[in-house]
């Protein structure tokens, strides 16, 4: 049996940096939805003029999609993430803006991105340009509820899925063009992967600490080593529309 207390000692002391779920590999198995954000985003890219990419996080998925030099612009609200962004992004000619508005002017981006960012339906709808773009995955109010249940947390009463972001954009003023929503299993194979999912994630359980639920984990811990994988589902869902 792996030793508990090992496990949550090294989950607890990896730092939080950027928007990088690297430390779960071999320890979390996620499912991919149906679409491939990236590989929209890129196809949206080659014709973009300028871009916007909201809550960039650490700048890791911009940075691989190779954006326009000198024509985008990356906006992120969590100051620890704003110099990790501006040193991976910068040298690609990427200006970054620590900001959790749209400080931008009117019909200014031909391409809005956003994926798992904060969504601002009017905000985005009077920065895109005329004939532009928004692209965006979002994250669902039944994402992993059922890791809440399962250290007897509270879930979100917050209703966010794809029905409520589309009639926002359509308020908005934009035409969707794709709409999709889906539910992909994630499975923690240790219960270290469970605590550092929860610390890259604090608005899951905005009060979680080990201490508070040492005794949840540790039952949930025994599950996994007895039952094997501890599966919940995600909450996915895919926007595309024009100004």
């Amino acid at each position: 049996m792996a030793d508990y207390d090992a496990l949550m000692a090294a989950a607890e002391a990896v730092p939080l940096h950027g928007w990088d779920f690297g430390w779960l590999d071999g320890r979390a198995v996620t499912m991919e939805p149906s679409w491939r954000y990236d590989d929209l985003a890129r196809e949206l890219l080659r014709d973009a003029d300028r871009v916007l990419d909201i809550d960039t996080g650490g700048g890791e998925l911009l940075a691989s999609l190779a954006p326009p030099a000198g024509r985008t612009w990356a906006a992120e609200g969590w100051p620890p993430n704003v110099p990790v962004a501006t040193e991976r992004l910068a040298p690609l000619g990427v200006t970054v803006v620590g900001t959790e508005e749209l400080p931008f002017p009117d019909n200014e981006f031909s391409l809005v991105l956003n994926r798992h960012g904060r969504f601002d339906a009017v905000g985005i709808a009077r920065v895109l340009a005329a004939g532009g773009t928004v692209l965006t995955q979002q994250v669902g109010s039944e994402d992993c509820v059922d890791l809440n249940h399962a250290i007897g947390a509270p879930a979100t009463d917050r209703r966010w899925n794809l029905g409520v972001a589309t009639e926002a954009l359509t308020a908005a003023g934009l035409e969707i063009v794709d709409a999709v929503e889906e539910w992909p299993l994630l499975e923690f194979h240790d219960i270290g992967a469970v605590v550092y999912q929860l610390r890259m994630v604090p608005w899951q359980v905005p009060d979680f600490t080990v201490a508070r639920y040492d005794t949840a984990l540790r039952r949930l811990h025994g599950r996994i080593e007895a039952d094997g994988p501890f599966a919940v589902r995600t909450h996915r869902f895919l926007i595309r529309a024009t100004a």
